[in-house]
């Protein structure tokens, strides 16, 4: 079965398959924000802000670390029928976005810390309105992974791109891989205007009817009945950071199509509902004037309306019965192109699909750190999302790995499959990666640097002395300027080590602990 449908931009989509009675049968697609990075079931309350907003140029869509986004697939989410423990802060506190760096590990790819929209740098000594306007994140950036919860409940998967570091993270975030079934059918948010094509082998499905049911969600798509009066910025400490993020709620399209002894092809034009915009259940609601309808990319047109040269669809299934048992030849010369601290290019030669016949449907690719990648071991590693379109046997594929961290040794995997998906061999490489190289640091404090987070309660204590304190004297602010002119410099240096951190947070210690007992 093939599922086409183009997308427009920024958008998290999910696709699963029902009977004709309703029942769940399986997930064929779904965006890797929800599927590897944990969107609905990460530490935080749903409503945190967001931001940057969605920038298609940058590849930026909610890029915060904090905030379980349970409201972005609520219909799928209540379908599938499993549930996983949620995943929650490891102080308790789900209103806090500022940890203490003894509970905050080091951060990548996607997330960043929540930022300030239109911050000063002249009052903050921080780059979060460049950050802002840029979608970039700052480097380092920490976070607090959280813990599982013993008693409460998500109907979302938990991330499965961190390890465990021992001594600030919870040992319970050893078993996030485990409990996510889902990130082998996870894929990158697919680009505006670009269809992703999805494929789905079923050899256990019989002849009948079903239905495919394509879920689409989109932060900050604001219209006249869902935006930041009906649901505002909740009322935390940092609730000036960020936006307010949710507009309309997800919007859901289906097609039922028939499997049987010849190609079907069926398609549907409209969505056929959306869902609650609380996401306290999976009811879809039917149509109605408060879903925009026409407006490219908003509401009811975050999938476009495309023509197949016989007839308009925004999603089209074609199911065609298939005997193929041959898989197709492994990719060869798998090899690095470039590689740097935090990342590597790298490249291939394609294989045929049957042998070296035609192409092949994709590839999986995974990769594994410190330790070596086998046939045994493919499947628990880390899968990579890079989108490799199948080009002839013969020629050169080439895809990018981001977020490794330096010095560190790589194997990577890469395997082909078919329209059946069936897999060919490996092609394995080993890499390492280089030094890290001198960057900036969070907000160019020395403190920041030293602890690892503009958000840890240390470093925000120390912003609040300055500014009930020492802006209150001339002397003060000839300190704040000094601060401000050398700082950065030495942040730079301290952000770099993690022994001139350590030394850096005993020489603070003192002050911290002045300032804890000044502080009203």
């Amino acid at each position: 079965m093939q599922v086409d449908f183009t997308p427009s931009d920024s958008l998290q989509i999910v696709a699963w398959v029902e009977d004709a009675t309703g029942k769940y049968l399986d997930t064929i697609y779904l965006t890797r924000k929800v599927g590897v990075f944990g969107l609905g079931n990460r530490p935080g309350r749903f409503d945190f802000n967001s931001g940057p907003v969605p920038n298609p140029a940058a590849h930026v869509d909610d890029m915060w670390p904090y905030g379980r986004r349970v409201t972005t697939f609520p219909v799928w989410a209540h379908r599938h029928g499993l549930s996983f423990p949620k995943v929650v802060f490891q102080n308790g506190d789900e209103n806090g976005l500022s940890h203490s760096s003894s509970e905050s590990s080091s951060e990548h790819d996607p997330y960043c810390r929540p930022l300030l929209k239109d911050a000063d740098p002249s009052q903050c000594g921080c780059m979060d309105k460049m950050m802002w306007d840029t979608g970039t994140c700052a480097t380092p950036a920490f976070s607090d992974k959280g813990k599982l919860s013993a008693t409460e409940k998500s109907l979302y998967p938990p991330r499965v791109d961190v390890t465990r570091q021992a001594g600030v993270d919870s040992p319970s975030v050893d078993m996030y891989k485990t409990l996510n079934p889902f990130d082998a059918v996870s894929h990158a948010t697919p680009i505006g205007g670009q269809s992703p094509a999805i494929r789905w082998a079923a050899p256990m499905v019989g002849a009948g009817q079903y239905s495919v049911f394509v879920e689409v969600s989109k932060e900050f798509d604001m219209n006249a009945v869902y935006n930041p009066t009906m649901f505002p910025s909740p009322t935390v400490s940092y609730g000036d950071y960020g936006l307010p993020y949710r507009g309309q709620p997800s919007v859901v399209y289906s097609v039922p199509f028939t499997v049987s002894g010849s190609p079907v092809v069926a398609t549907s034009q409209d969505y056929i509902g959306y869902s609650d915009p609380t996401g306290n259940t999976g009811d879809i609601r039917p149509p109605d004037t408060s879903i925009t309808t026409t407006t490219p990319g908003s509401g009811a047109s975050r999938l476009e309306l495309v023509s197949d040269g016989s007839a308009m669809y925004r999603l089209r299934v074609t199911a065609t019965p298939v005997l193929d048992n041959l898989p197709p030849d492994a990719p060869t010369q798998l090899d690095t192109t470039a590689v740097g601290g935090a990342g590597a290019s790298l490249r291939f030669i394609a294989p045929g699909d049957d042998g070296q016949i035609g192409k092949v449907a994709g590839y999986e690719i995974r990769v594994r750190a410190n330790s070596e990648i086998t046939a045994d071991n493919f499947t628990d590693s880390m899968p990579v999302t890079a989108t490799i379109a199948p080009a002839d046997p013969g020629m050169i594929q080439t895809f990018d790995l981001g977020g490794l961290l330096p010095s560190t040794d790589y194997w990577v995997a890469v395997r082909a499959f078919d329209k059946c998906h069936n897999p060919s061999p490996l092609v394995i490489a080993k890499f390492t990666t280089t030094d890290r190289q001198i960057g900036e640091v969070n907000a160019c404090f020395i403190a920041t640097a030293a602890y690892g987070s503009a958000m840890a309660n240390e470093v925000e204590l120390l912003r609040h002395f300055r500014d009930e304190m020492l802006r209150s004297s001339v002397l003060g602010e000839l300190a704040i300027e000094t601060y401000y002119t050398f700082g950065p410099a030495v942040a730079g240096v301290v952000g770099e080590s993690e022994l001139m951190r350590a030394t850096a947070r005993q020489a603070l210690a003192p002050v911290i602990a002045w300032v804890r007992e000044w502080s009203p």
